[in-house]
């Protein structure tokens, strides 16, 4: 309900169908599937507010999946939440968010995407959610998803990384060089090279938090390898590049929770990045080369 291109709701189904709980199992770990959280239909829905579109719908899922990912925590488990568009992190990073708090700690967070989804309703240009969820997390807006846990902020500006982001609006990149959050490009990363901006953007948010949330959206890789998504962004990621980031993310042992979204498998090709978002996730939990 996030965003305006429908499909993002068979997400879930395609990351399975590709064989995600079976390619995961195999690395050693117990999988357990929760199923699919359910959600509204957006054409059975009235958009309510226009510069923040079912945003009371979206608040109502979020808030679910943030008690779910809390009691797979409490259970001992590392959530991996499946998408469906990105406002859906305003749930997953909440649940993290207060189980750092829980051990008077702050977590960390990555936010890899070919955007900055720092809009508010104020700024937006669409009133699609999807594009806010990060703005949320680091308050005050959009309210209705920046106050779920209890609490706000939910994450900090100084322990927050946005990497890989090549698309702003032209109000939003104010909102993010005034945000105070560590930024990294495509163009940093073309620069620099994935290891040296990986090694940089950990240790900035690493300092003095508990745990790493990361939140991937599959749009930061370049259309070449994920063409599933709903807003397509020439020059992202490429293969290799996207593994020797989630493999660096794997070798901190710190990842407590992994957002994979907006995959959409009616603007896929054979459910290309679905499989990609699996070998992807397989790279963050560990799985190695030698």
């Amino acid at each position: 309900m996030g965003q305006s291109r429908r499909g993002v709701d068979m997400g879930p189904s395609a990351f399975r169908i590709a064989g995600l709980n079976e390619k995961i199992a195999a690395l050693g770990y117990d999988v357990v599937d929760k199923g699919d959280l359910p959600s509204p239909i957006p054409e059975t829905k009235k958009h309510g507010d226009p510069k923040k579109k079912f945003i009371r719908e979206i608040a109502r899922v979020c808030d679910k999946l943030y008690q779910t990912a809390r009691e797979s925590q409490e259970e001992g488990a590392l959530p991996l939440i499946l998408g469906g568009d990105h406002s859906l992190a305003a749930g997953s990073v909440a649940a993290s968010a207060a189980r750092a708090r829980g051990q008077n700690q702050s977590i960390a967070l990555l936010w890899i995407d070919a955007h900055g989804d720092m809009n508010t309703p104020a700024s937006t240009p669409s009133g699609n959610v999807h594009g806010m969820p990060l703005a949320a997390l680091l308050g005050p807006e959009p309210a209705e998803l920046s106050s779920i846990g209890g609490f706000s902020p939910t994450v900090l500006a100084e322990h927050t990384a946005l990497v890989g982001v090549r698309n702003l609006d032209a109000r939003e990149k104010e909102l993010v060089r005034e945000s105070g959050v560590h930024v990294y490009t495509m163009k940093d990363i073309d620069r620099l090279g994935v290891a040296a901006v990986m090694a940089s953007a950990l240790e900035a948010v690493g300092r003095g938090t508990s745990g790493l949330h990361v939140s991937f959206d599959l749009d930061v890789c370049d259309p070449s390898i994920a063409p599933g998504v709903g807003t397509l962004v020439k020059g992202g990621l490429n293969y290799r590049e996207a593994h020797l980031l989630m493999e660096l993310i794997a070798e901190t042992g710190r990842l407590t929770a992994l957002d994979l979204v907006e995959v959409n498998p009616a603007l896929d090709l054979r459910n290309t990045t679905a499989e990609l978002g699996v070998e992807l996730a397989l790279s963050a939990l560990g799985m190695r080369i030698l």
